[in-house]
């Protein structure tokens, strides 16, 4: 995949809502030792609706798009992650209205205007030991990639490589908000649950572009 066009970003929502089903008891043991126990069923719910709504909708504008689906992901899966990650797709489309395909530029716009509407809607920051720890480091990755004129390809690798080695710096952060933080000393050592979500979604949207592209 060179440009991601509408049908691209039906592929990467599918591909996140395998990736996130295929990982929902792992996702729900990680939550369970900081947190409430339900990630992922929260994210098996949210993708999927997410993805529902893109391959039911007539609109060609990939940002008008990238809102539906964030406010149905926030319908299907009104928690506190639901409501993140539906804010950075909400975010992300504001960003690239008008677009009916996304190069590789675009798309480390998109992984930057999602970061910050996560940021913006959570009140995060990077270090507060949440998703925010993959989806930064992943957006700064790609627009590196990308304004060093790499492929769509190559930067979501980057994207992808950028946000695990951002799950991996979670370890020795401490939380600060929700359960996690009542459990702080808990976490040492631990990945973030949260971040672990970033990295999933970046993990199956590289492994799409790659696919489509005759990679992986």
């Amino acid at each position: 995949m060179e440009i991601i066009t509408k049908s691209g970003f039906i592929a990467l929502l599918d591909a996140a809502s395998e990736i996130m089903t295929k990982n929902r008891q792992r996702l729900c043991e990680f939550d369970g030792e900081m947190g409430d126990g339900d990630l992922g069923l929260t994210m098996s719910k949210a993708f999927p609706a997410a993805a529902a709504e893109a391959a039911s909708s007539d609109i060609d504008d990939l940002g008008k798009l990238m809102m539906r689906c964030g406010m149905k992901m926030n319908a299907a899966a009104p928690s506190t992650m639901g409501t993140l990650m539906a804010s950075g797709f909400i975010s992300a489309g504001k960003v690239c209205a008008g677009k009916a395909e996304l190069n590789a530029g675009d798309f480390a716009a998109f992984l930057t205007a999602f970061a910050d509407g996560v940021a913006k809607r959570g009140k995060a920051s990077p270090g507060d030991r949440t998703v925010l720890d993959a989806l930064h480091p992943a957006a700064e990755a790609a627009l590196a990639a990308a304004s060093a004129g790499k492929s769509l390809p190559d930067t979501a690798l980057a994207a992808y490589e950028g946000a695990k080695a951002g799950l991996e710096a979670t370890r020795n952060m401490r939380p600060k908000f929700g359960k996690a933080a009542v459990f702080a000393d808990k976490s040492q050592g631990r990945i973030d649950q949260g971040a672990f979500v970033g990295v999933l979604m970046l993990e199956a949207m590289y492994d799409c572009i790659c696919r489509d592209s005759g990679g992986v």
